[in-house]
C-alpha cells in the first residue's frame, strides 16, 4: 500500500544534427536502465508494504468491514501509482534535460551540467522520498476515516518501505549513472563534493537493511503491549517476515553499495599495477565525485606528475647526458665543486667552419652540424663515453666521470679512430685532440645556474692537440700519455711521433698518431 515516483533522469528530445552519436546513445541507454530499476524498486517496495500490511503484521480492529477497507485502499494505491509516476516521468525529463542536450553534442560540460550529473543520484532519491512520504499521508488520511490507529499504522509501514526503497533507488541510480559521470568528470573532479560519501553510502545500507526491520519489530512489540490482541503465531510470522524482509533487501543494498567501493577500488588498482611496470599512461575514468573519486583523480594526477618527471628527466638527459642526469637525480642535494678522478677527454673541431658559414644558408649550416654531432655522439656513447658539451662546431667528451669506466684510455682512442674514418666517409673534416689524465670533475657555476663539467690538464692538453691536429694530414692526434694509460690492445694501433710544444704549455708533449 505504497507508491514510488517514477523518474526518468536522461530523457529529452535530441537537437537536429547531433554531434555525438555515442553520447546520444549513452543517453537513452541510460535512461532506460534507470526506469527500469526504478520500475523494479517502486513495484517491490509496494508489494513489500502491501504484504506485510495485509497478510503479515498485526493491525488495529477498527470493527469495519475488512474487506471494504481492502478494496478502498488497493483502489488508492493504483490511482496514486498512475499519478506518481506520470508526475515522476514529467519532472525527470525537466531535471535532466541539460544531461541529454550536453551528451548529444559532445561537449565538455558546463559547471551546472556537471552538478546536474553529480546529483542526478540524490535528485532521484529524494523524488522517490518524496511520493513514498505523500503516500504516507495520503493513506493515513484515507484510513483514518475508519480509525486514526489504522491511518498510523498504515503510514508507519509505508514510511519505512520507502526508506528502504529510497535507499536501493539511490545506489541504483548512482551505479547506473557511472559512464556519464565519467564523461562529466574527464577533466577533473569538482571543486566540492556534490554526492554522498562513503561513509554516509555505509549508514544508508545500514539503515536499510538493519535499522528499518528492526524499527518495525520495535513497533510491533509495542502495539502488542499497548493494545494486545496479537497471537503467538501472528507475533512469529511477523519475525519472520521481517527477518525476511532485511535479508532480501539488506542483501541488494550492501551488494550495490560494496560495489560502488569495490569497482572504483579495482580501477585504481589495475593502473597502480601498470604504472609500476612502467606504462605512464595509465588512466583512470574518474566516475565518482565523492572521495573514491579524489582517489581515482589523485591516481590520474600522479601518473600525469610521472610523465612529466619522465619527460623532464629525457630531456635533462639530452642535455647534459643520460650519466650526468643520472647522478644528479641520485644526488639528495647539489653542491658546487668536485672530486679528482682519472678521466680521458677527447676533444673534435670541425674543420673550415667559419668559411662554411659564410657560404651557406643558416639552415642548411645547422643541417651539416647535426649531422656531424650525430656521428660524434653516437660513437662517443658506444665506447663509453659522453659528450660534456657542445661548442659552437666543437665538442668536449669524457670517459671516467661521473660514471667510472675500466679503461677509459682506450675507449678514448678507440672512439678517436673510430670517428675519423666515419667522418671522411661523410665527407666531414675534422681535427681530433685525445688525453688522459687526473682531473676535478664536478659542478661549476653559481647556486642557481650550473653545469656538470671537467676541468684539469688533460682537457687543455686535448683541446690544444686538437688545434694541432686541425693543421697535421693525420687529423687524429693523442698524447704519448695515454697511451701509456691504454690497458688493452689498443696502444698498439698507434705511432709515436715528434715532441711538441703546445701552446701555453711549458714541457714538450710527445704525440701519437694511428699507425
Amino acid at each position: 500500500m505504497s507508491a514510488g515516483a517514477t523518474t526518468v533522469p536522461l530523457v529529452g528530445r535530441a537537437k537536429a544534427g547531433v554531434a555525438d552519436p555515442e553520447g546520444l546513445k549513452l543517453s537513452k541507454r541510460t535512461t532506460r536502465r534507470i526506469s527500469y530499476a526504478e520500475l523494479i524498486a517502486g513495484f517491490l517496495g509496494a508489494a513489500d508494504v502491501f504484504v506485510l500490511l495485509w497478510f503479515v503484521l498485526p493491525s488495529p480492529d477498527t470493527g469495519a468491514d475488512r474487506t471494504t477497507i481492502f478494496v478502498v485502499n488497493i483502489s488508492a494505491v493504483a490511482g496514486f501509482l498512475v499519478l506518481s509516476g506520470v508526475i515522476g516521468v514529467l519532472l525527470g525529463r525537466r531535471m535532466a534535460r541539460p544531461i541529454h542536450r550536453w551528451l548529444a553534442e559532445g561537449r565538455p560540460p558546463t559547471d551546472r551540467e556537471r552538478a546536474i550529473v553529480l546529483r542526478q543520484p540524490l535528485q532521484c532519491a529524494l523524488l522517490d522520498a518524496l511520493a513514498w512520504t505523500l503516500a504516507a499521508l495520503f493513506f493515513f488520511g484515507l484510513n483514518s476515516i475508519w480509525s486514526v490507529e489504522l491511518g498510523a499504522h498504515v503510514a508507519s509501514v509505508i514510511l519505512l518501505g520507502g526508506i528502504t526503497t529510497t535507499t536501493v533507488v539511490y545506489l541504483l541510480v548512482e551505479r547506473m549513472m557511472r559512464p556519464v559521470t565519467a564523461r562529466a568528470l574527464a577533466d577533473g573532479p569538482p571543486k566540492r563534493r556534490l554526492r554522498v560519501g562513503v561513509k554516509t553510502r555505509l549508514i544508508l545500507v545500514w539503515l536499510a537493511a538493519t535499522g528499518v526491520p528492526l524499527f518495525g519489530l520495535m513497533l510491533v512489540g509495542i502495539h502488542a503491549l499497548a493494545f494486545g490482541g496479537a497471537t503467538a503465531d501472528k507475533l512469529a510470522l511477523t519475525a519472520i517476515a521481517m527477518g525476511g524482509f532485511a535479508g532480501a533487501f539488506g542483501l541488494v543494498a550492501t551488494y550495490l553499495a560494496a560495489k560502488a567501493v569495490a569497482d572504483p577500488l579495482k580501477s585504481v588498482r589495475t593502473a597502480l599495477g601498470r604504472i609500476e611496470e612502467g606504462d605512464l599512461v595509465a588512466h583512470v575514468p574518474v566516475d565518482d565525485a565523492s572521495e573514491i573519486g579524489l582517489v581515482q583523480s589523485g591516481v590520474n594526477r600522479m601518473a600525469s606528475g610521472l610523465r612529466e618527471r619522465e619527460r623532464l628527466r629525457d630531456l635533462f638527459g639530452r642535455h647534459v647526458g643520460e650519466d650526468v642526469a643520472a647522478a644528479a637525480l641520485d644526488t639528495d642535494r647539489i653542491e658546487l665543486g668536485g672530486e679528482v678522478r682519472e678521466v680521458a677527454v677527447l676533444f673534435i673541431d670541425l674543420i673550415g667552419s667559419t668559411a662554411l658559414a659564410a657560404t651557406r644558408p643558416p639552415r642548411e649550416v645547422v643541417r651539416l652540424l647535426n649531422d656531424f654531432f650525430a656521428v660524434v655522439v653516437e660513437v662517443v656513447g658506444h665506447e663509453g663515453g659522453w659528450v660534456n658539451k657542445f661548442e659552437g662546431d666543437a665538442a668536449l667528451c669524457v670517459w671516467g666521470a661521473p660514471s667510472g669506466h675500466d679503461d677509459c684510455a682506450a675507449g678514448a682512442l678507440t672512439a678517436a679512430r673510430t670517428l675519423h674514418e666515419r667522418l671522411q666517409r661523410k665527407g666531414i673534416d675534422a681535427g681530433i685532440g685525445v688525453s688522459a689524465g687526473p682531473a676535478v670533475a664536478g659542478n661549476v657555476g653559481a647556486e642557481h645556474r650550473y653545469e656538470y663539467t671537467v676541468i684539469g690538464d688533460p682537457v687543455n692538453e686535448a683541446a690544444r692537440l686538437c688545434d694541432l691536429a686541425k693543421r697535421r694530414d693525420e687529423r687524429v692526434v693523442a698524447s704519448e700519455a695515454i697511451l701509456k694509460r691504454c690497458r688493452n690492445g689498443e696502444a698498439a694501433r698507434w705511432a709515436h711521433d715528434d715532441e711538441v710544444t703546445l701552446r701555453g704549455r711549458a714541457k714538450p708533449t710527445r704525440l701519437a698518431v694511428p699507425a
